[in-house]
């Protein structure tokens, strides 16, 4: 568990950011992406909107993709999110 809280500092990107989750993960059911958001101090939405930081990427992942792209959200892999987190 103290492995995942590494990047919870003031260098940690997801502090304070409203990210949403599209498509389906391999390494995360919804809720515990969504606990794991918390812990980095992140905001877990629904919706993509402007206000949007990070748009987090699974497999078939819809038309969330397709508005983020739109509006010039931040696109992450799973991968990515894990590096990024930590």
């Amino acid at each position: 568990m103290l492995d995942k809280m590494k990047n919870t500092g003031p260098d940690n990107p997801f502090a304070g950011k409203s990210v949403v989750v599209t498509g389906r993960l391999e390494k995360y059911t919804r809720d515990e992406i969504k606990v794991r958001l918390l812990e980095l101090g992140a905001r877990p939405t629904s919706s993509v909107s402007k206000r949007t930081g990070y748009l987090i990427v699974g497999e078939k992942p819809g038309s969330k993709l397709d508005k983020a792209q739109i509006l010039g959200i931040t696109i992450l892999s799973e991968q990515e999110f894990e590096d990024l987190a930590g």
